[in-house]
């Protein structure tokens, strides 16, 4: 039970005032705008814009400033802007297939159709702080190259041909699929409605996960067997023209986990699969569902559920920030009442207490 603080109105009201002065911070420094946020703190640009499951760099960039850097905080406003806004329906499903790529690795193989791409990361620079950015520099341009027409396969598909992959999972297209946006979470759940869940996870709490079942917190042994990031078309169904129309290309990071092989007496031993995919360039958030993924397929490949990574109730109950976050947070608020209901049984059991300690031992009537 929560009471009224007095004068809270006021007291909330220069609260507000005081946030935006620490918000802005020195006057003396240039405001920092929306496109210095969205061009050079991409990733968490990218970041704010998968967990809080709306694509718009602005929208985004504007949120991390009001945020003022709280990226949990960031994502909840982006959420609650997103509720507020009408859905026509939905979007054809993307073909990541014919991204249009700037970087692709895989360590499965080194050479693969279409070649590796390193594109933009940080795997090969030294973890050294570079005191020319505190001065601010302008860096040589990168070099470039025109797009080339070489096929690009994704590597799974290549290890599909052969047999050695279990076939893509396929959704039964008279069900529906599932929205978390619109409705509660219920148990079991089935794969949609787990990588929706993923997507919108919080990249640490999936990080650890994953990092869990690498070290024997489930059964899993991955591969990396694709990661790609670059821009996909995003298309409309619309009824009145009746084929898809074009909205225009979104950027995505995608990853193919390959999973230890499984078999039985029916079936030849083959390779598993772990999925990620996300909004922006999101590589450590993609390679982490992915493993997550795998975990969480437990129950429909037959392994042993023995790992937190492999609940998926806990798993899905617990990875969502924004909820962790009012939860948590809400012990911030008011809780007199039932403070002071608890110190009133505490101060009475600890007399009784006193009581039966200073009260002579009964002894045994004599026969």
């Amino acid at each position: 039970m929560y009471v009224a603080v007095k004068g809270g109105e006021r007291a909330i009201e220069n609260a507000h005032r005081l946030l935006a002065h620490e918000r802005r911070g020195d006057r003396e420094v240039p405001e920092v705008s929306l496109d210095q946020i969205s061009g050079q703190l991409s990733l968490a640009v990218d970041r704010v814009m998968a967990e809080g499951s709306l694509y718009d760099r602005e929208l985004a960039a504007l949120a991390i400033k009001q945020a003022r850097g709280d990226m949990i905080e960031a994502i909840f406003l982006v959420r609650a802007f997103r509720a507020t806004l009408p859905r026509f329906g939905a979007t054809e499903p993307v073909d990541t297939g014919k991204m249009e790529l700037r970087r692709r690795i895989s360590s499965t193989f080194k050479d693969i159709p279409g070649g590796q791409i390193l594109g933009p990361t940080f795997d090969y620079t030294h973890r050294l702080l570079d005191p020319q950015l505190s001065e601010g520099f302008d860096p040589e341009p990168p070099a470039t190259s025109d797009a080339s027409a070489v096929a690009t396969p994704r590597v799974t598909d290549i290890l599909g041909r052969d047999g050695l992959i279990e076939s893509s999972p396929q959704a039964d297209a008279d069900s529906p699929v599932g929205d978390l946006t619109r409705e509660p979470l219920s148990f079991p759940a089935d794969r949609d409605l787990r990588l929706q869940n993923l997507a919108r996870a919080d990249e640490g709490f999936l990080l650890a996960l994953g990092y869990s079942s690498q070290r024997g917190y489930g059964r899993n042994h991955p591969f990396a067997g694709e990661i790609r990031l670059g821009e996909v078309e995003v298309e409309f169904f619309a009824e009145d023209v009746g084929f898809a129309v074009p909205l225009g290309p979104i950027t995505l990071t995608e990853c193919q986990m390959v999973n230890q092989f499984k078999g039985s007496a029916t079936e030849a031993p083959c390779f598993t699969r772990g999925y990620g995919l996300a909004f922006g360039q999101s590589e450590r958030k993609t390679m982490s569902m992915a493993l997550v993924d795998r975990a969480l397929r437990a129950r429909e490949l037959g392994d042993e559920t023995i790992a937190p990574a492999q609940d998926e109730e806990f798993v899905m109950s617990h990875s969502d920030n924004v909820q962790a976050t009012g939860f948590v947070e809400h012990l911030k608020l008011p809780h007199y009442v039932d403070f002071q209901s608890e110190l009133g049984l505490l101060r009475k059991l600890r007399k009784e207490f006193a009581e039966a300690e200073a009260s002579p031992p009964l002894q045994e009537a004599a026969e």
